[in-house]
């Protein structure tokens, strides 16, 4: 979708009628159950709130409670966002988001029939994660200037979650008491608050030294932030602001930005490991997965990889 097509939907949801009082009181009922039960992350609890605030604002809804919809009305709003031009995957979100507010419903007695029990999930072509070659990540790795602390800071960053594979949203939102110099690993915090221990490597290690002894003072300042990343003003820094970074970087570095994304670097550990000859398992441990069929899809992007690698060097490729 472009640019222009994302803008106009976007300007056409703001002139919807806000949710009704009784289906933002629905809403956040099942928002703060769904974290009670199950320490959903607040990027999952801000997806599920976007998504059911969407239904019940669309028009045709609006003066009837989410508790009461039955299957039809689900299926008109979601043949509507198609053709609206929502793609595939962001129906199937939206599914899921039905599916768990409706079940969380069904439990507490609060409806007999659910709606969404029987819609089926939209087709969707499964796309392999972007993965930067081994050179690139080192091309992008030397494009960041370690001659001032935000700089340093940067590369710290980068270097870290390419050796660690962590989540973006893990890798902004580390306490400075996570790291252990002294035993090289991280104590992460991931999806479901589920804590994991993960090797730093030498060469991340010499970078977050670094960083921790040139830089981060002088980012603190006065101040005693609890975040180990900070900004110009000693301020914790957001996942958009580290995407645009490496954006950044990635055009200093040559390398084409629409390969680049927020967890370009996760996508490319995870790859590059398996290139050569990590054990599954072991990956997924690293990668804090919760199911094994998630790690798997990285078998796929190695498959790839090999392939272009038999075409472009075999005399019968």
């Amino acid at each position: 979708m472009t640019d222009h097509a994302v803008t106009t939907r976007r300007l056409a949801a703001r002139a919807l009628p806000p949710p009704s009082p009784e289906n933002l009181a629905l809403i956040e009922a099942f928002l703060e159950r769904l974290w009670a039960e199950s320490g959903a992350s607040r990027h999952t609890l801000s997806a599920y709130r976007r998504d059911l605030e969407g239904l019940a604002r669309w028009p045709e809804l609006h003066a009837k409670s989410l508790s009461q919809l039955d299957r039809q009305c689900l299926f008109a709003y979601l043949a509507q966002r198609t053709g609206a031009g929502y793609s595939a995957r962001s129906n199937a979100r939206l599914l899921s988001s039905l599916r768990a507010f409706y079940g969380q419903l069904i439990r507490r007695g609060a409806i007999t029939v659910d709606p969404s029990a029987d819609l089926a999930p939209p087709s969707i072509g499964r796309s392999l994660p972007k993965a930067l070659s081994e050179s690139e990540v080192e091309a992008l790795l030397a494009a960041a200037n370690d001659d001032d602390p935000a700089g340093l800071c940067v590369r710290a960053m980068i270097e870290l979650m390419y050796a660690t594979g962590l989540r973006v949203s893990e890798l902004v939102g580390l306490p400075a008491l996570s790291v252990n110099l002294r035993q090289g690993v991280l104590r992460v915090h991931g999806k479901g608050d589920k804590e994991r221990l993960v090797p730093i490597g030498d060469e991340a290690q010499h970078w977050l030294e670094r960083y921790l002894r040139d830089a981060r003072p002088g980012l603190a300042g006065r101040r005693n932030p609890q975040s180990l990343f900070l900004g110009k003003r000693g301020q914790t820094l957001s996942r958009q602001h580290f995407w645009l970074t490496v954006k950044r970087l990635a055009v200093r570095a040559g390398i084409d930005t629409s390969r680049v994304t927020p967890h370009g670097l996760r996508h490319s550990f995870a790859t590059h490991l398996l290139n050569h000859g990590a054990d599954l398992r072991a990956l997924q441990m690293l990668l804090g997965h919760a199911s094994l069929s998630t790690t798997q899809i990285y078998t796929l992007v190695a498959r790839e990889g090999l392939k272009r690698l038999h075409q472009a060097h075999h005399p019968r490729g």
